[in-house]
């Protein structure tokens, strides 16, 4: 497993498992206990995934120690005020049943950021939280961010993937020593991303599948990663993507794949905040 030291000094994996559209809970805790079972260390969940107690039942059941598990979660926008944020914070830590998360998000940039943004800073200093970061923040809305707290947020979890590279954004984090992590590496399967002739071309060079070029072309970019899979076998094949290294040539190829367009909706429409703002705990990334 290849790490990257977040700018608090945190050690991250930059390979991890997401268990987004998971809510069965029954199916969310095997999946994460298959993931372990694979190698799988870090894991993404939210208040919104519905599944938090899922998660934290694979982990604490698994007989490893805590301390080798990067558990993630994210703070919802019904809760971005400080008092709703400190008590968001305490309900995952119970629902995860975990004296601490190694990473808290707030998961969208609406709504009483600054608020909910003190309240995890004050939650890090307290040893709930052990780095603290956002989610779908563009650059002007991570620098405001920054301007107005004490903390500098250490991870930013964006969507990620061969239709919508970001390099920009990506570029911006990055020189402002904050982690990008990619949601939707696999744009979930859009315009044929597990057969584009472009990727299975240079995946036959290396013996290895689509899924698996794309996870290593992110990772090359200095991208964690958290592919989602309720198959075994499909985790397995996600996690194999060490043990080879794309060329510059193979890099260009996919940069050349760039739509820059998000596949799902657009962060900036204030028809899709209102959706955002209006909608159940589970519909929205």
């Amino acid at each position: 497993m290849d790490y990257i030291k977040l700018n608090d000094g945190k050690q991250m994996p930059m390979l991890g498992f997401g268990v987004f559209q998971v809510p069965d809970l029954k199916q969310a805790e095997q999946a994460v206990t298959d993931a372990i079972d694979v190698g799988y260390r870090l894991f993404d969940t939210a208040a919104a995934y519905a599944n938090e107690e899922a998660v934290g039942k694979a982990i604490n059941r698994s007989g490893i120690d805590r301390d080798e598990f990067f558990v993630t979660s994210k703070l919802w926008v019904s809760d971005f005020t400080y008092e709703k944020a400190k008590k968001g914070i305490d309900d995952s830590l119970q629902k995860l049943n975990m004296d601490y998360m190694d990473l808290y998000l707030l998961h969208q940039p609406y709504g009483d950021t600054a608020g909910a943004w003190r309240a995890l800073e004050e939650a890090q200093q307290a040893g709930k939280i052990k780095s603290i970061g956002v989610s779908n923040f563009y650059p002007d809305q991570l620098k405001n961010l920054e301007l107005m707290s004490n903390v500098k947020p250490a991870v930013n979890q964006i969507e990620v993937s061969p239709w919508y590279q970001q390099t920009n954004d990506v570029k911006f984090n990055q020189s402002e020593d904050i982690a990008v992590e990619a949601w939707a590496p696999f744009a979930e399967g859009k315009h044929n991303i597990f057969t584009n002739e472009t990727i299975a071309e240079i995946g036959e060079k290396y013996g290895k599948s689509n899924g698996q070029v794309i996870l290593r072309w992110l990772l090359q970019r200095g991208i964690v990663v958290i592919p989602k899979s309720v198959h075994k076998t499909r985790m397995a094949e996600n996690f194999d993507v060490f043990d080879f290294e794309l060329n510059n040539e193979d890099m260009k190829k996919i940069a050349s794949l760039d739509m820059n367009e998000s596949q799902f909706f657009d962060h900036r429409d204030p028809s899709a905040i209102e959706s955002i703002f209006g909608s159940s705990l589970r519909s929205l990334r």
